[in-house]
């Protein structure tokens, strides 16, 4: 029986509807929910960073301190003997309160046997007045011109033999530079001068006459040259010469800058205030007369940016340094780079300074450099050029690896960066002063201004020479500040240095000290050293055909005890001087000479035999 199914009320559906819509976006919520919280899962363990890894404990290595290897330095005292053996020069700045920058710069010296009696007499180097249109009190006119300085040595005291000599002229001179030109055996003097330089020929007989014009050697006549050197560039047998000039500087354009002192008061000019200026080259033509062959030969250096004349030359010396028979060129320049002019061996030198390491400090500044020197360095493996700068500057140690020509600054690392951080150092050179076979150096120190203290405490106008005695390699800090104690007072005594040199001027074999000065009396050391270690001294002569006379550019090499040193003639270093000609080797407690060789400027060589120690030797060319 068909059953009628009950009337469904419409409010029922209508539920029944809602509840399915419900339960139908419930689930859909549900799966949004779940593809979200998905996506959330794999967004964050795909870029979730990797936990660090985990912390561990190491235990650390025992703090070993290196134990240096005990040294003393040796105790040599330097007494000053200027006025026992006989020298009275003093020197004349000319200052008068004007303050005049070439009253800060001169006071060259040079060691040299200008009568061929086998020992040093001495050249220095004198200013004078500037002309003047006032009246010049008593106090302030000479009693007479200011002259060169000639001092002949006889055993061991020297007579001042200027007077007669044709050195007696006056002019404000700076620096010289001594050389045999003409090959006669007879040394000649080249003179730099504020003005015309000078060239005097030694006729013998302690005379010697202005050939300065037939030379063709004066420059220009408003020039400053300070720093000079001869030696044979090109390898022909005579002495070419390099002059380096300083400043274009004139006295009314000096006064006109008004320079002042921090706290009132006339100042002496700043370098950076004075353009710089072109050298001089000249080439020995071999007949008494120069070429100069300054542009052609590329000493010539342009400050790249601006264009203008680039150097300020003061110290120069010269030294084969990548070992290819040539001799290459070395200018330090104030508040300019350092040049390194290397030789091509073409008849050219070829600017090296930056490429090389030498024209900069580390931090790439120039420098207010003055004097300069180089030597081979440890034992034969490396070449260490010194430059002394201005004060708060730290004196300079370019070293490189023998015959490599990259030079790094490690004047920290050897010690002798902080010990001259505030001295203004114009002379310096390296000298092997306890004769034990390793070179020691040394700085002549002086400000510019009476009156620094005054504006700077830590700066004074005398300032005392130092001395550095090197420890040797094995060391670390290879150059330790000589003390008091181990030098005496004489040495340490403040003074305002310039150009210093080495001398035996007593001939007992240990080297002295010859420091000249500005405006004052120059002081000369003699070395007190005891008999324990040994030396020997050897002159050499050139033929004066295939090599010069005074055999400027040759080497030496000694073997003592399985070691080798080398030593270069070139008596050109320090600050507008001259050293003595002879090469010394210290030989520390050894007494045999295993082997000795010169290698002469034109590359051959000549063994020498049975050399006795503690002695001079004559090498004449074979």
């Amino acid at each position: 029986m068909n059953k009628i199914p009950p009337q469904i009320d419409e409010e029922e559906i209508e539920h029944h509807d809602d509840a399915a819509i419900g339960r139908a976006f419930r689930r859909s919520l549900a799966g949004i929910v779940a593809l979200v919280t998905i996506g959330g899962v794999i967004t964050f363990f795909a870029t979730r960073r990797e936990p660090p890894p985990e912390i561990k404990e190491t235990k650390l290595a025992p703090v070993k301190i290196r134990e240096m290897p005990k040294v003393e330095i040796p105790s040599v005292m330097f007494t000053d003997v200027t006025d026992e053996v006989g020298i009275d020069f003093v020197h004349n700045n000319g200052a008068t309160g004007e303050k005049l920058l070439p009253e800060t710069m001169g006071g060259g010296c040079a060691a040299f046997d200008f009568d061929n009696d086998g020992d040093q007499d001495i050249l220095f180097v004198n200013s004078n007045d500037w002309p003047s249109e006032k009246k010049l009190s008593a106090k302030e006119r000479s009693d007479s011109p200011s002259t060169m300085g000639l001092y002949r040595n006889d055993d061991g005291v020297f007579s001042n033999v200027t007077k007669g000599s044709g050195l007696d002229f006056s002019a404000y001179g700076m620096g010289v530079a001594v050389g045999d030109y003409d090959n006669d055996g007879l040394v000649d003097v080249f003179i730099t001068v504020v003005g015309p330089n000078r060239l005097f020929h030694n006729l013998g007989e302690g005379k010697f006459e202005d050939v300065t014009a037939a030379a063709k050697l004066g420059g220009a006549d408003d020039a400053w040259s300070c720093g000079a050197a001869w030696f044979d560039f090109d390898n022909d047998s005579d002495l070419d010469l390099f002059v380096g000039n300083y400043l274009k500087w004139s006295r009314e354009f000096d006064v006109s800058q008004n320079f002042q002192l921090v706290g009132g008061g006339r100042a002496y000019g700043r370098p950076q205030n004075f353009e710089g200026v072109f050298p001089y080259f000249y080439r020995n033509d071999g007949d008494g007369q120069f070429t100069d062959i300054s542009a052609e030969t590329g000493v010539q250096v342009r400050n790249s940016a601006t264009g203008v004349e680039q150097p300020k030359a003061l110290g120069v010396t010269v030294c084969d340094l990548d070992d290819n028979g040539t001799l290459d060129l070395l200018v330090a320049n104030d508040t300019v780079q350092n040049l390194l002019f290397k030789n091509t061996g073409d008849g050219k030198f070829q600017e090296f300074g930056v490429l090389a390491g030498l024209a900069f400090d580390s931090g790439g500044s120039a420098r207010g450099a003055m004097g300069i020197d180089v030597t081979p360095f440890r034992e034969n493996s490396a070449m260490a050029v010194a430059i002394g700068n201005f004060a708060n500057e730290m004196t300079a140690l370019y070293v490189s690896r023998r015959g490599r020509m990259q030079f790094f600054d490690e004047a920290v690392s050897t010690g002798l960066g902080p010990s001259t951080r505030l001295e203004l150092t114009f002379g310096i050179f390296y000298f092997d002063y306890d004769l034990d076979g390793r070179l020691d150096l040394f700085c002549a120190n002086g400000h510019l201004e009476e009156d620094i203290n005054r504006v700077q405490p830590s700066q004074h106008y005398e300032q005392p020479p130092q001395v550095f005695w090197n420890a040797g390699a094995q060391y670390g800090t290879e150059f330790l500040k000589v003390d008091r104690a181990h030098c005496g007072d004489d040495l340490l005594k403040p003074m305002v240095g310039r150009g210093a040199i080495y001398l035996d001027y007593d001939q007992d074999g240990d080297l002295d000290v010859l420091v000249a000065t500005t405006g004052r009396k120059p002081r000369l050391l003699r070395n007190e050293l005891d008999r324990k270690h040994h030396f020997v001294r050897l002159k050499l002569v050139g033929d004066g055909v295939t090599i010069n006379r005074d055999a400027i550019g040759s080497w030496v090499e000694l073997t003592v005890d399985g070691k080798v040193c080398r030593k270069q003639v070139m008596p050109t270093r320090s600050y507008l001087s001259q050293v003595e000609l002879p090469v010394t080797f210290g030989l520390g407690e050894s007494t045999v000479i295993e082997k000795a060789v010169v290698k002469w400027p034109d590359g051959k060589t000549q063994t020498l035999e049975d050399l006795t120690v503690d002695q001079t030797h004559v090498v004449e060319r074979k």
